[in-house]
């Protein structure tokens, strides 16, 4: 690879969650207009002028009872930090570059960030298994109307798939927390990953009912490093640009992960001036308006183009 893929993805251990974890219940409609992105990813440096006024809720789900308050779920108020030491540590440094990112592409949404990976008490980070993945989707679900929770980004995955051309893990309650989010018109987005794997993309990016997210250049070519699906990639967009890391000191970033986050933040930007538009109308519409992209490696793909589907 000729980049140090800095916002690099985090490997995931599937397990089967227990049956008997409830079904989210729904909340009151809320007041709050501000559209926002639910995003799942490692911590948070809330401290950052970039978040100022951007933090409508902070959310903590861990299988280890690591969050602040030693429990496995934590909401409100420093839910979703660690101290300054660890948040620059071990991968944390990812969910304030992706939340960053996030907000520069979309200056006009707010977001809610949820935790999803625990940590030691050296500050080492700890196995993800799906049943946290199932538990912060099903969290968003709950609480969408009330934050006015307009799309999904979950800048995580891993690249261990099945053999054969049906290679996506089976992960049926993941998928049906998807096709919910999407049936309730929430794009749950995923980055396809940056194994240089050109016919298949990462979990759970290859979840279908997802929108799988590959990386451009700056010349609008696919990057070599993002793999792709010709049937499983929806769209593409630009991985390569600054990002802050906790402290506020800036970054280049090179991934998957950062197009992930720019694309979910101009799902919102459409959805804002289209509002009466459906989640497929929406999908077709960026869809119609992208611009091809290709490289050496992959014939063909579709580059968002934010412009076009604003005049579209």
């Amino acid at each position: 690879m000729n980049k140090k893929l800095i916002a690099a993805l985090i490997a995931l251990t599937l397990i089967t969650p227990s049956a008997a974890l409830a079904a989210p219940k729904t909340v009151k409609n809320s007041t709050l207009q501000v559209p926002t992105l639910a995003i799942l990813d490692t911590a948070l440096d809330t401290s950052l002028p970039i978040f100022k006024d951007k933090i409508a809720q902070e959310v903590c789900i861990t299988e280890y009872n690591t969050c602040p308050n030693l429990q496995g779920f934590m909401e409100g108020l420093g839910s979703s930090t660690l101290p300054l030491k660890f948040l620059n540590q071990g991968g944390f440094e990812h969910g304030t570059q992706m939340a960053s990112i996030a907000v520069k592409a979309n200056p006009n949404m707010q977001i809610v960030f949820v935790r999803i990976i625990g940590n030691t008490a050296n500050g080492s980070r700890q196995i993800v298994n799906e049943k946290t993945i199932y538990t912060a989707l099903n969290w968003v679900i709950a609480n969408k109307d009330q934050y006015n929770i307009q799309a999904v980004s979950m800048s995580q995955g891993h690249h261990t798939l099945l053999p054969g051309a049906d290679y996506c893990n089976k992960t049926p309650i993941t998928q049906s927390r998807i096709q919910i989010l999407a049936s309730m018109n929430v794009p749950v987005f995923f980055p396809t990953g940056n194994a240089r794997d050109y016919s298949r993309i990462d979990w759970p990016a290859c979840i279908p009912e997802g929108i799988a997210v590959g990386a451009t250049t700056d010349n609008d070519d696919i990057a070599i490093y993002s793999n792709a699906d010709l049937k499983l990639t929806d769209f593409y967009a630009l991985g390569n640009l600054k990002s802050t890391l906790p402290g506020g000191a800036l970054t280049n970033t090179s991934g998957t992960s950062a197009s992930a986050q720019i694309a979910a933040a101009q799902w919102i930007a459409i959805r804002t001036a289209k509002p009466l538009l459906s989640y497929t109308e929406i999908y077709n519409l960026i869809s119609n308006t992208s611009l091809p992209t290709r490289n050496s490696k992959v014939p063909s793909g579709k580059l968002i183009n934010l412009t076009g589907a604003l005049n579209g």
